[in-house]
């Protein structure tokens, strides 16, 4: 899964910085497991220093986070789905 074209909807590409979409696709990619969910999770946060990324999925269960500097952080959350034969980012509130 997610091996597949790639894909952003409007939303992403008006609020999400290309760094960012960029590190969730490779977040996606890294993952240590044998089975991927189609449906992954990112939940953004702005920080102080800069963003903070929470990872997951509900099957099976998949928790991770990470804070990454970023002069241009934001606030959503982004579902990045795969249909076997593409993988779309989108804002949550556009699902």
């Amino acid at each position: 899964m997610f091996e597949n074209p790639k894909y952003i909807t409007r939303g992403v590409q008006g609020e999400i910085p290309d760094a960012l979409m960029v590190l969730m696709w490779q977040m996606i990619a890294a993952m240590q497991t044998a089975q991927k969910d189609y449906l992954q999770v990112f939940t953004l946060m702005k920080t102080p220093t800069g963003q903070h990324i929470v990872h997951e999925r509900e099957q099976p269960p998949y928790h991770y986070e990470l804070d990454v500097p970023c002069g241009d952080a934001v606030n959503a959350k982004v579902f990045v789905i795969d249909d076997l034969t593409h993988s779309t980012m989108l804002l949550a509130e556009e699902y």
